[in-house]
């Protein structure tokens, strides 16, 4: 297995900042965004049940319908791509049940030796939890995925920009979202900053290691 060290990985973590100004000339090759698309579906959940969707926006009449409601930000329109993660309303247990078809064709195994592993998840995240529960469990779900695609770019040398300031209940009409059982919860851009973004030199502003860390 092969790894990067440890100064590389700071050195790319230092490097990132949340991109104010995207260079609108400037695309993510097909190759690298496949890796990324990966990144996401590697993605790990709780239980493994990977309650989302990821819609990419590359189109640019959709991101022009997407771009007021995001409040007119310049990214919606000039970053290369955009991701919108989208958490599962209701979940439920078809849901789980969907799932462990999944576990059980990836892993081999007759899907009645996953019973106790269904009642776990059955019972720990759908009997447990009321609807509300469960779609505030699916928006922090999304939030690993998030996590996971802006280290990841980092390491690529790709630029992005998390972004919470969007109209949701627009980008649920505008991409179909609620239709299918989904309601839009963050949003990210990808592309490269342009040269002229103040933001991208600008020192990392963190709470030092003694405010932020707690050793027991």
């Amino acid at each position: 297995m092969k790894t990067i060290n440890s100064n590389e990985l700071l050195e790319q973590l230092n490097w990132r900042y949340a991109t104010k100004q995207f260079d609108s000339n400037r695309k993510i090759n097909a190759s690298d965004w496949a890796t990324l698309e990966e990144v996401l579906r590697l993605t790990p959940s709780s239980g493994g049940l990977q309650p989302w969707k990821f819609i990419v926006v590359t189109d640019p009449a959709v991101r022009a319908k997407l771009h007021p409601a995001s409040y007119n930000q310049p990214q919606i329109i000039a970053a290369s791509h955009l991701v919108v993660f989208a958490a599962k309303n209701n979940f439920s247990e078809a849901d789980v049940d969907a799932h462990l078809k999944n576990v059980a064709r990836a892993q081999g195994v007759p899907e009645e030796s996953l019973a106790q592993y269904r009642g776990m998840l059955v019972g720990g995240i759908v009997q447990s939890q009321d609807e509300a529960a469960r779609n505030a469990w699916a928006r922090n779900q999304t939030y690993i995925a998030l996590g996971n695609l802006l280290t990841s770019a980092a390491l690529l040398g790709v630029d992005a920009c998390p972004m919470e300031g969007f109209d949701h209940a627009q980008y649920d009409e505008i991409l179909g979202l609620k239709v299918n059982g989904y309601s839009s919860a963050v949003i990210a851009t990808l592309g490269y900053r342009s040269p002229t973004d103040k933001y991208a030199g600008a020192p990392k502003v963190r709470f030092t290691r003694e405010q932020v860390f707690l050793h027991v």
